[in-house]
C-alpha cells in the first residue's frame, strides 16, 4: 500500500478562517471524493424520548416515524437539513451511542475500490436508505476503527 504525506491545503469556500482539508491520496483511492455528509446512527436508550427531544425540543422533522411505529422500517430519523438526518436506532448505551456516520461520494466504481484494497471493507456494496433516499453505500473502517459509511446517489450520475 502506499503511504502519502498529508498536508494542509485550503477548505471549500464555506469552511471557517484559517480551516484546511487534506489533499487527495494517490492511486486507485483518489477516485473516492467526498460531497457532503448524508447522516448520524445515534444509538439511544428510547427511541420515543429521542424524537421528543430531537422534533419537540429541538424542531428538526420527523422522517418515517408513521412507518418504524407500524413496524414497516427498523428505525425512525430526525431532518436536519434536506440533505442530511440523524436516524434514531434503539440499542443499549455501549462505549459509544455513535453507531456510525455516512458521507456522500461522488459517482464512481465500487468494485474498483474494493479491489483496490485500501479500506477494511465491513459490508458492502449495498443498497440503503438515507437523507435522500436509496442509495449504494459500502462501509469501511477508519484507522481508529470507526464505521464510516460512503454513499453513492445515482441522482449525482447525471
Amino acid at each position: 500500500m502506499e503511504t502519502t504525506t498529508v498536508t494542509d491545503r485550503p477548505a471549500g469556500p464555506d469552511a471557517p478562517p484559517g480551516a484546511t482539508s487534506a489533499p487527495p491520496t494517490g492511486g486507485d483511492t483518489s477516485a473516492v471524493r467526498v460531497k457532503g455528509f448524508d447522516h448520524l446512527v445515534l444509538n439511544v436508550s428510547d427511541v420515543e424520548r429521542a424524537l421528543d427531544f430531537y422534533c419537540g425540543v429541538l424542531g428538526l422533522a420527523p422522517v418515517r416515524v408513521d412507518r418504524w411505529r407500524a413496524g414497516k422500517v427498523p428505525f425512525p430519523s430526525v431532518r436536519v437539513s434536506p440533505e442530511t438526518i440523524i436516524d434514531l436506532v434503539r440499542r443499549d448505551r455501549g462505549e459509544s451511542n455513535v453507531d456510525h456516520f455516512c458521507l456522500v461520494v461522488e459517482p464512481l466504481d465500487w468494485q474498483r475500490v474494493v479491489e483496490a484494497g485500501v479500506f477494511t471493507v465491513l459490508d458492502g456494496p449495498v443498497g440503503r436508505f438515507g437523507a435522500r433516499g436509496s442509495a449504494t453505500s459500502l462501509y469501511v473502517r477508519d484507522p481508529d476503527g470507526n464505521s464510516v459509511e460512503l454513499r453513492w446517489y445515482p441522482q449525482d450520475a447525471a
